[in-house]
């Protein structure tokens, strides 16, 4: 079935069109337009001229329309999921998860509707009034990637909306019927005309277009480093926001509960394919308890279930593509030439769908490449270490900076993982993945920069207003003695 862009509050036809293919059955699902930089310019002119009604709207009635939002998707959570799970892979629970996440973040900020805080504070002049408050910043160009094909675009969307700006919309090329469903329960909610723009088609073209483009003022961007570190030399100006990925790891220390460590670690490396920017892509183990470890992680890999994620007997669904499976079998080569040990897995699987087994490697070394490149798929790094100190400055000896754990039982232990780890997130006694909406996400060093969700959310699509009022009578110059 071919399907529309939205421009302007119309659903608009296409002249070429790609295709969205199911990764567990390599059947087409759907058809899309491949929009070209002019379509683009036309979004970008629809969400211009929508901004200043959309940003004279008052905060607590563009909420209205967010609060519509969630109750849509709640009322369709289980289509979307199992739109999702056909289009994207990731099994049909944690499916329901992502549309759950849609939902939660919409509800989180159509609260800030009424909040949108500033601040008051004291002047150092007498009869003089000092506040900031929170100003849209226009029109802002959203690139969301394929793995949280509802959830992330949910995230930017509802953010920018609540906030007064209006939205260009490009999704991934993998997940565009996703993303169109997002957008059709965002027009039933009563958004207005041009407030949220919808293309599809090259993310060469037409993100050449978002970042080049001066009538949009923000970008945010989930994504690869390689794309993330090109906007960013050529969006000029404008406010970039960006989420490139992780190299996360997982320390188990010698007092560990390991039955829960062997839950976790499992879940964060083979959880959706391994394919989440928070993925546990290492484990960092203690030479104490490492074979008795590896031994617990074996066996449950092994007893993973791959297959279509709509079967209810499925743990591990496909990859998304052909060219996500060539690059997790070029590591996975890698990996052996490099002298890690396989432990298990290692292979493509099946003769239709991009699946890939669940693959786990010991004996590596933190330089190795399956140790310091993102991998995006089903492969686990067993690292072996001695003590806190160096499992931190192994943690530490990557480029990427997004999550983290530590599984230990000493107060001691955790904190100085608390406080020394270089990450955005880190947890204890618990995976690297499973963020909460109200809460910030993102990551330092190559990770990228600006946080999502919760209140730093609503800083990444608002500035900052300082006003002033002096009711004096007389010219007061701060900072100059009299």
């Amino acid at each position: 079935m071919k399907h529309s862009m939205y421009i302007d509050g119309k659903w608009v036809k296409g002249q070429n069109f790609f295709l969205s293919i199911n990764p567990a059955t390599e059947d087409t699902i759907a058809e899309f337009p491949s929009a070209t930089s002019d379509d683009m310019k036309r979004a970008v002119d629809s969400a211009e001229a929508a901004f200043d009604s959309w940003k004279s709207t008052p905060a607590p009635k563009r909420a209205l329309c967010l609060q519509k939002i969630a109750q849509l998707l709640r009322e369709r959570k289980e289509e979307l999921a199992r739109t999702e799970t056909q289009e994207m892979g990731k099994v049909l629970k944690e499916a329901r998860g992502d549309v759950q996440e849609a939902i939660d973040v919409f509800d989180y900020m159509a609260g800030e509707g009424r909040r949108l805080f500033g601040h008051t504070t004291t002047s150092e002049l007498q009869k003089k009034f000092a506040m900031t408050l929170r100003q849209p910043i226009g029109v802002c160009g959203l690139i969301t990637p394929w793995n949280f094909p509802i959830a992330i675009p949910a995230w930017k969307i509802s953010a920018a909306l609540v906030c007064g700006n209006t939205v260009v919309f490009k999704p991934s090329s993998d997940t565009p019927l996703c993303a169109m469903k997002l957008v059709e329960v965002i027009e039933k909610a009563g958004v207005p005309p041009g407030v949220v723009n919808f293309v599809t088609g090259s993310g060469k073209e037409l993100g050449k277009e978002i970042t080049s483009n001066k009538k949009i003022r923000c970008i945010s961007f989930t994504g690869s480093k390689e794309t993330g570190e090109w906007i960013i030399q050529n969006a000029g100006l404008k406010k970039v926001g960006l989420e490139l990925g992780g190299k996360n790891g997982i320390i188990v220390m010698d007092d560990a509960n390991l039955r829960l460590a062997a839950e976790g670690v499992i879940w964060g490396a083979f959880g959706t394919t391994g394919q989440r920017c928070t993925a546990a892509s290492r484990v960092i183990v203690h030479t104490a308890i490492k074979d008795k470890f590896e031994k617990m992680l074996w066996e449950k890999a092994k007893a993973l279930r791959l297959g279509d994620g709509l079967k209810d007997t499925t743990d591990v669904g496909p990859l998304v593509n052909k060219q996500a499976v060539e690059k997790v079998e070029s590591y996975a080569q890698i990996g052996r030439e490099e002298g890690a040990k396989l432990i298990c897995g290692g292979k493509r699987t099946g003769l239709k769908g991009y699946f890939f087994e669940p693959t786990i490697f010991s004996n590596v070394q933190k330089d190795m490449r399956i140790a310091q490149e993102e991998i995006f798929g089903p492969i686990l790094s067993i690292i072996e270490i001695r003590s806190i100190d160096e499992a931190i400055n192994v943690m530490n000896g990557i480029e990427y900076g997004l999550s983290s754990s530590i599984y230990t039982q000493d107060i001691n232990k955790a904190m100085t993982a608390v406080e020394q780890i270089e990450a955005g997130i880190t947890y204890v006694n618990s995976s690297t993945i499973g963020a909460e909406v109200h809460l910030p996400f993102g990551g330092i060093k190559h990770t990228g920069h600006g946080r999502e969700g919760g209140i730093l959310g609503i800083d990444e699509f608002s500035e900052m207003k300082t006003v002033y009022i002096d009711y004096s009578g007389k010219l007061q110059k701060a900072q100059i003695d009299d």
